[in-house]
């Protein structure tokens, strides 16, 4: 490799003169034979002298500040040398690369998409409330059997088990009618019926697998409709729409302010293994939310309720609706899920708005019973 390859052409006395004599390998300068006189004795020509290169292989980063390559393309590292008398001059300094700009916290979900359809859920939830009682169990009972639909489909999609819908389905929806018709005992004799159904139905089918189905169906018997005729024992009260506004609300505000406080100051994490996503620190804000609203709800909407009350119904709806939230991550984390459906833009399915309120729609109707009466 020549020394123009390396980015610098070669020039006497780059190290001082040579001790060493003639370059070896190089032939000297002028003719070596006359045609006319014959060979002529050699004579050694002054050569310009030129750094030695270490042999192809050999350490190039040497005390001599041998030529290396560095960056983009090849360069002398090595400055050259200045003139007697001249200052040498300073390399400018390079600029600094860009610092990456801070990673910002995603909220990790499409807010306005979110937004926008609970707020028109809301509405039709509180029109139906405050309109015509029956309205509300019939959006309830709509909610259960979607809710029932998207569970047994991911369970038979990912686990092969195939829970009877149309028992579930009818049942569930005649469980939140006979729970408001009946009140609870209405809804124990709708639960029994429900799980016969789903043992008679699966006999139509080979016996392969039926432990493994039924079981599966009474669960999602117990698990969605069963929990949610607590709503309808809530409204069949004389204040029972403002009974279940409060429960509605109070678990809306603790998952907000778990999911408001998690987010901005959530460092400790609550159930890494189940839910990655919640924190102490959320936890913590679902708590104090929830008793807060509690608090106002049970002195200004619930007849002869106090805020001493409120605090404890903001408390227990805080933990029930955490757990909800986590038994169903627990749930979706054995299906391999991340959501349970896709027909509420920003919120996954029916089931993930339902995790927090099944199980709170029982602690809810208990606490309403021991502290104003069933009404």
């Amino acid at each position: 490799m020549n020394e123009s390859s390396w980015g610098a052409p070669p020039h006497t006395g780059y190290w001082g003169p040579s001790d060493h004599g003639p370059v070896q390998g190089v032939a000297p300068a002028g003719p070596a034979y006359d045609a006319h006189v014959g060979p002529r004795p050699s004579r050694t020509q002054p050569m310009p002298v030129v750094p030695d290169v270490p042999a192809h292989g050999g350490n190039q980063d040497d005390d001599r500040g041998v030529a290396r390559m560095s960056g983009p393309s090849f360069r002398n590292e090595m400055p050259p040398a200045q003139p007697h008398g001249v200052a040498p001059q300073k390399p400018e300094p390079m600029p600094d690369a860009p610092q990456p700009s801070p990673r910002k916290k995603s909220a990790g979900r499409d807010l306005s998409a979110a937004i926008g359809v609970g707020v028109g859920l809301g509405a039709v939830i509180v029109a139906s409330l405050f309109i015509v009682k029956a309205v509300f169990v019939g959006v309830v009972a709509v909610a259960v059997v979607v809710g029932l639909w998207e569970l047994t489909s991911r369970l038979q999609e990912r686990k092969s088990i195939k829970a009877p819908l149309v028992p579930l389905a009818v049942g569930g929806a005649a469980m939140v009618v006979a729970g408001y018709v009946r009140g609870a005992e209405g809804a124990w004799a709708a639960m029994a019926l429900t799980a016969l159904a789903v043992l008679v139905w699966r006999m139509t089918e080979p016996p392969e697998n039926y432990l493994k189905d039924v079981t599966a169906g009474v669960f999602a018997a117990f698990y969605v409709p069963f929990l949610a005729t607590f709503v309808a024992l809530m409204l069949a009260a004389d204040d029972g729409p403002w009974r279940v506004l409060t429960f509605l609300l109070l678990t809306v505000v603790s998952d907000t302010g778990a999911y408001a406080v998690g987010w901005r100051f959530g460092r400790h994490k609550l159930a890494p293994r189940i839910s990655p996503g919640k924190t102490r620190e959320g936890l913590l804000g679902a708590v104090a939310f929830a008793m807060v609203a509690g608090a106002l709800c049970m002195q200004f909407l619930i007849d002869d309720g106090t805020w001493w009350q409120g605090l404890l119904l903001g408390l227990a709806v805080a933990a029930s609706a955490t757990l909800g939230d986590l038994g169903e991550s627990m749930i979706k984390r054995d299906l391999g899920i991340k959501d349970m459906g896709t027909l509420l833009p920003g919120h996954g399915g029916i089931m993930d708005r339902l995790d927090s309120l099944l199980p709170t729609a029982p602690v809810a109707w208990l606490l309403f019973v021991l502290f104003v009466g069933s009404g």
